[in-house]
C-alpha cells in the first residue's frame, strides 16, 4: 500500500506574470489545494518583488498564511529573463519578447530542480498564453493542464485562427468586415468585437508571435481549465468539447471574496471604506482601467471632464502609469479641485471590497475579465471602455449578449458630453434599472455554477478524477 503522501496529486503551477493572470491563478491554486492537491506555485522574481513592495509584511512567501490553515502550497520564484527593476509597463514589447524567448529556460531549470529532488510531480498547470508548457511537460513526463483566465469565446476565436485567416477576416492587408458566422459554437461575431490583436493588419508583432505559438502549444494540452461559467457560454463550450477537454470551472474567487489571505496586488491599496460609508446606497460610480493597459491622455482628459459634467459621485482608481510611467499627473488642470466634494481619486484599492460596498452603483471598466466577473458577483452594472486584447470581445458579452451594461462611447474619439450622458444613463434609478435587473440575472448563473452540485464544482471534480486516472493516482481513503 503506497503511503498517503504519494496519493496526493502534485501540480507545479506557473501563472502569466501580469496581475490579471496571477489573481485567478492564486485563487485556483487555493481551490485545488483545498481539494487535496499539493501545489508548487511559481511567480517571477519581478511579480514577487512588486507584490512585496506593496505588502511589506509578506516576506518571501505569499502563501505563508494559507499554509497555516493546512493547505499544502509551496512557493518559489524564477527570473523572467529581465532585471527585477526593469519597467515592464513602459517597455511592453521587450517584456513580451523576454517571455517568448528567455523565460522557458528559467522554467525548465526550476522544474528540473523540483522533479530532480525526488519529489513526485504529476502535472504542470500553466497559463495558456505561454508558448512552452506542453514541451516542458513532455520533457519531464508531466501532464499539461492549460489554464485560460478569459472567456471561452476569446479562447475559441484564437483557437480557430486558421478559419479566420482562410475566410479573409484575419491576417490580410484588407480584411473582410462582414459578420463572422463560421466559428463552431459562435452564432455571430462582428470583426470589431474580436480581440485587438485579431483586428491588427500587422501580424508580425511579438504579441502575435506569442498568440500563434501559444495556441499551437495549447492543442497539445491534456486538459484546459477555463475561468468561465458553462451556462453563460454553453454553445461555445459545447463546440470546443469536440476538440479539447475543456472544463468551465469559474468564477474562481478568493474564499472570502473581499478579503484574501494571499497578497496579489502589485500596488499598495488605499482604504476607501470610510468615504464610501458616507455615500447613499448605489450612488457612487467606481472607475478603474485595470492593472496593465494604458489610456491615451486625450481620452483620459475627456473622461475626467465627462465625470465632472455628470455631477455623479465617483471613486476613481488612477494608476501612476495609467497614461505612461513618464506622465504621473495626466488630469486636466483644476479637475481635482472642481470635483473634490464628490470624488475620491486614488492610485489603487481592493476592487472586490469597493464593488461589494452598498454605495457602489456602477463600474466604469476597461472590461478585463476578472473585473466583469467581480462586478457581476456584486450585482454592479457596467459602463464599458475596452482598451486592449480580449476587452473588446468581453464588451460584446456584457453589452450585446447579457445586456448588463452600456458602452461609455459608441465612437472614437470620445467626448465629455457622451461620457456624462452615459454615466448618468447607467447611474440614474430610472434608466439604469434595466441593467441592474440584468446583472442580477447573470449573477444568478454564477451562483448556480458555484452551488453544491453546480456546473463549476461538477466540472472541477470531473477534471480531478480524469487527471488522477491519467496519472493512475488512487483516491486517498478518508
Amino acid at each position: 500500500m503506497a503511503d498517503e503522501s504519494s496519493q496526493k496529486s502534485h501540480a507545479i503551477f506557473i501563472p502569466y506574470p501580469l496581475q490579471g493572470h496571477v489573481i485567478p491563478s492564486v485563487n485556483l491554486a487555493i481551490k485545488l489545494a483545498s481539494k487535496g492537491f499539493t501545489i508548487t506555485f511559481i511567480n517571477t522574481h519581478a511579480v514577487h518583488h512588486q507584490t512585496a513592495k506593496a505588502h511589506p509584511d509578506i516576506g518571501s512567501d505569499i502563501f505563508a498564511k494559507v499554509r497555516e490553515s493546512g493547505l499544502d502550497i509551496r512557493y518559489a520564484t524564477v527570473s523572467d529573463g529581465l532585471p527585477v527593476e526593469f519597467d515592464r509597463s513602459l517597455n511592453h514589447d521587450q517584456f513580451m519578447a523576454s517571455l517568448l524567448h528567455e523565460f522557458s529556460a528559467h522554467v525548465d531549470e526550476v522544474v528540473s530542480r523540483i522533479v530532480g529532488s525526488g519529489e513526485k510531480v504529476h502535472c504542470l498547470i500553466a497559463d495558456t498564453f505561454f508558448v512552452w508548457p506542453s514541451k516542458i511537460a513532455k520533457k519531464f513526463g508531466l501532464l499539461y493542464v492549460s489554464y485560460w483566465t478569459e472567456p471561452a469565446l476569446v479562447f475559441t476565436l484564437y483557437y480557430h485562427l486558421d478559419l479566420l485567416r482562410e475566410n479573409g477576416h484575419f491576417g490580410q492587408q484588407e480584411c473582410r468586415e462582414d459578420t463572422i458566422k463560421y466559428i463552431p459554437g459562435v452564432e455571430a461575431v462582428e470583426p470589431r468585437d474580436m480581440m485587438s490583436y485579431l483586428q491588427d493588419t500587422d501580424t508580425t508583432s511579438v504579441c502575435h508571435q506569442i498568440i500563434f505559438n501559444a495556441f499551437q502549444d495549447a492543442k497539445n494540452a491534456d486538459f484546459v481549465l477555463c475561468n468561465t461559467v458553462q451556462d453563460l457560454e454553453l454553445g461555445t463550450i459545447s463546440a470546443l468539447h469536440a476538440k479539447v477537454p475543456f472544463y468551465a470551472i469559474g468564477p474562481i474567487f478568493p474564499p472570502g471574496f473581499t478579503k484574501s489571505n494571499v497578497a496579489t496586488s502589485l500596488w499598495s491599496e488605499s482604504d476607501c471604506s470610510q468615504w464610501l460609508d458616507k455615500k447613499p446606497h448605489g450612488s457612487v460610480l467606481y472607475a478603474s482601467f485595470g492593472s496593465y493597459a494604458h489610456v491615451k491622455k486625450s481620452e483620459l482628459i475627456e473622461i475626467a471632464k465627462g465625470l465632472a459634467l455628470s455631477k455623479v459621485s465617483f471613486l476613481w482608481v488612477l494608476r501612476p502609469d495609467i497614461v505612461s510611467s513618464d506622465d504621473t499627473d495626466p488630469l486636466p488642470v483644476g479637475f481635482k479641485e472642481e470635483v473634490k466634494d464628490r470624488s475620491m481619486i486614488i492610485p489603487w484599492c481592493c476592487q472586490n471590497a469597493v464593488l461589494a460596498h452598498p454605495a457602489t452603483g456602477g463600474f466604469l471598466t476597461h472590461c478585463g475579465w476578472n473585473s466583469i466577473l467581480e462586478s457581476t458577483w456584486c450585482g454592479v452594472p457596467l459602463l464599458c471602455f475596452p482598451l486592449l486584447t480580449d476587452q473588446f470581445t468581453n464588451r460584446k458579452l456584457v453589452v450585446d449578449d447579457w445586456k448588463m451594461g452600456i458602452n461609455l462611447s459608441n465612437k472614437r474619439p470620445i467626448t465629455k458630453e457622451e461620457v456624462s450622458d452615459n454615466v448618468n444613463c447607467l447611474m440614474s434609478w430610472k434608466s439604469g434599472d434595466e441593467y441592474r435587473v440584468k446583472v442580477k440575472e447573470v449573477r444568478k448563473s454564477l451562483e448556480n455554477a458555484l452551488a453544491p452540485n453546480g456546473s463549476s464544482g461538477t466540472n472541477l471534480d470531473l477534471f480531478i478524477k480524469q487527471l488522477k486516472a491519467k496519472c493512475q493516482i488512487k483516491p486517498i481513503s478518508q
